[in-house]
């Protein structure tokens, strides 16, 4: 018998669990775009296209890896100049990995209000274990906390 989940995942329309894996896979495929993007420029639809040719896309919320990797090289500007007043060291001495996590973490915080901020935060950081240095996920964790702070105070006063 085949597994229903399966065939809305290679549609690119994941529902219940089969949405949360999809979606991680999403967010890393996102940050490996925001990464090149970041070291060579380039349009982020010609990125993600590449990338998912590139991929298993049957593992991947396609059309979400598309708006956050297109929306966060949009919103790009905006969302440094967010992220500036939380970080110890100007942007341009992040490492290309955390720089691009901070950024698709910030877009997901401050667009994507549907995904928890526990969510986003967490990703970002499980995300950073994989790709980042040996501490970086901590940096993620401490200047995606504070963004949280002043982007869903609301939120956070309200989560158990």
């Amino acid at each position: 018998m085949p597994d229903p989940g399966a065939s809305t995942v290679r549609t690119g329309k994941p529902r219940g669990a089969a949405n949360a894996g999809a979606r991680h896979h999403a967010r890393a495929l996102a940050v490996q775009g925001l990464y090149g993007w970041l070291l060579n420029g380039g349009d982020a639809a010609a990125i993600g296209t590449r990338l998912l040719t590139e991929e298993q896309i049957a593992k991947i919320d396609v059309p979400y890896f598309r708006e956050i990797l297109g929306g966060t090289v949009a919103a790009a500007e905006e969302l440094r100049g967010e992220l500036a007043g939380l970080i110890d060291r100007p942007i341009a001495e992040l490492s290309p990995v955390e720089h691009a996590v901070l950024l698709l973490g910030a877009y997901e915080l401050k667009y994507r209000l549907e995904v928890p901020y526990r969510v986003a935060i967490n990703e970002a950081i499980e995300v950073a274990k994989r790709y980042g240095g040996t501490d970086g996920h901590r940096y993620v964790n401490g200047v995606l906390d504070k963004l949280a702070a002043r982007v869903r105070s609301g939120e956070m006063m309200t989560a158990p």
